[in-house]
């Protein structure tokens, strides 16, 4: 039985700042940077047969500070850009309330927070799962099929993509889910099949 850890990134600096983030590459708040810590120390005790985060510095140095942590990982970080956030477009770098009051609440709500919803010049939480689902069948279940106990650091919207696929949720029930920074996630993962579990 493999054991998939999904944590997202800790707090980064436009995060902080309520600001559209996305591709763009913001490091971890000092915050953020106590979030990975409490992760770490959370995971010390697992050992790692492999670890992948996205091509984006917050998730990276998220891993690199869990790592840190842990003694027992010796290995190189597999960086791959399909774990990437989800592309916010032209509203990336741009204040969430100030788009608000130029788009409209309900504007920026079904940009935000709808499955088929595309921020000018971004991409849909749809679009997001149509890069995101490939490298974890591709690249982090052959892992879990051999046993292998697998981290993966990356971000709000690519993991939900990935959360809506191991737990059957739907669009509607996808957009309600909250994935906080920080906090790790852990599913067993046996004969395709996929098993929430705690972190002990």
């Amino acid at each position: 039985m493999g054991l998939l850890v999904l944590i997202r990134h800790g707090q980064s600096l436009w995060n902080a700042q309520n600001r559209f983030t996305g591709w763009v590459d913001i490091e971890l708040s000092d915050k953020g940077m106590d979030e990975a810590k409490s992760a770490g120390e959370k995971l010390c005790e697992i050992e790692f047969d492999a670890v992948y985060a996205s091509g984006l510095v917050r998730a990276q140095h998220t891993a690199q500070i869990i790592l840190d942590i842990n003694h027992s990982w010796s290995g190189e970080v597999t960086y791959d850009s399909r774990l990437n956030e989800r592309n916010y477009g032209d509203l990336q770098g741009r204040n969430k309330q100030e788009c608000r009051e130029e788009f409209g609440i309900e504007q920026v709500r079904m940009w935000r927070r709808s499955f088929e919803g595309v921020p000018p010049g971004g991409e849909s939480l749809r679009m997001t799962s149509e890069r995101t689902l490939p490298c974890l069948f591709e690249q982090i279940v052959p892992n879990l099929e051999s046993g292998q106990t697998v981290l993966v650091a990356a971000h709000g919207n690519s993991l939900r993509s990935i959360v809506m696929e191991i737990e059957g949720l739907g669009p509607d029930e996808i957009v309600k889910r909250e994935i906080p920074t920080g906090v790790p996630m852990a599913y067993r993962y046996e004969s395709g099949a996929w098993h929430p579990t705690q972190i002990t």
